[in-house]
């Protein structure tokens, strides 16, 4: 698991993090909705949920991003921590996730979340 990614996961206001597959899986939630699991502790990539356009774009310009491995692979990519995305890019994507996860919420739940400035 990339340490830095964890932190800046865990910083996104109302994010939780769980292990409700396994001991081996862990996945950050908003809401109660997953926006990025890996596996721990040395996991070497992460699934992240994007829109079908953009997972698109990231797997023909990147080497390391897959379709969501084990996900629905129009909605998911899998980014090998070792690979060719620069880690600022990678937490953007981190925050792109949980943006697309947030927002699909319904009203009522985002209403109960800390506030969330872009």
């Amino acid at each position: 698991m990339n340490d830095n990614l964890r932190k800046y996961c865990l910083s996104l206001p109302g994010v939780t993090e769980d292990m409700p597959f396994d001991d081996k899986t862990l996945v950050f939630r908003i809401g109660g909705k997953m926006f990025a699991l890996t596996s721990v502790p040395n996991g070497t990539s992460v699934n992240l949920k994007g829109t079908p356009e953009n997972n698109l774009s990231y797997r023909e310009q990147y080497h390391s991003v897959k379709p969501g491995y084990h996900m629905n692979k129009k909605h998911w990519i899998t980014v090998e921590f070792e690979g060719d995305v620069p880690e600022e890019t990678l937490l953007q994507w981190a925050k792109d996730s949980y943006a697309l996860v947030r927002y699909s919420l319904t009203k009522k739940i985002q209403a109960t979340l800390p506030e969330f400035g872009e």
